[in-house]
């Protein structure tokens, strides 16, 4: 078959919500083991593979928020061929920090998906941070 704007939605989405409850074993069924990204927390560098994101996973996602809610905005698709898309968006993070002050945190993501065997792999993403509100 084609490829599935739909599917890649429900793909990227799962990744998201895996991101924001801190579930690294879910997260890394989602991606390719070579993973490629480029993030405000690698200072510009280019980093590969999933050592570098388990430390984040294993010391700080939903270890310090006690409440999380994430909001999607202005999900644009690419397909590109059957076995490839690109999804862009604004990502919105508003949790509730220890001293139970509420923040809000703005990212733009791009995210890089390759079908293989019949199921997508995130292979790279590129995310801007614009701090806390």
């Amino acid at each position: 078959g084609g490829g599935s704007e739909t599917g890649d939605r429900e793909a990227d989405g799962t990744t998201v919500e895996a991101i924001t409850v801190g579930d690294y074993e879910a997260y890394t069924k989602l991606c390719d083991p070579h993973l490629t990204s480029f993030e405000p927390e690698a200072l510009s560098n280019l980093v590969e593979g999933m050592e570098f994101h388990k430390f984040y996973f294993d010391n700080v996602l939903g270890k310090f928020r006690k409440a999380i809610n994430t909001t999607i905005l202005n999900p644009n698709v690419h397909l590109l061929g059957d076995e490839a898309a690109c999804i862009a968006y604004v990502r919105l993070s508003q949790y509730i920090d220890r001293q139970g002050v509420p923040h809000t945190e703005q990212a733009e993501e791009t995210r890089v998906w390759h079908r293989h065997d019949g199921r997508w792999q995130h292979i790279h993403f590129h995310r801007s941070q614009n701090g806390s509100k």
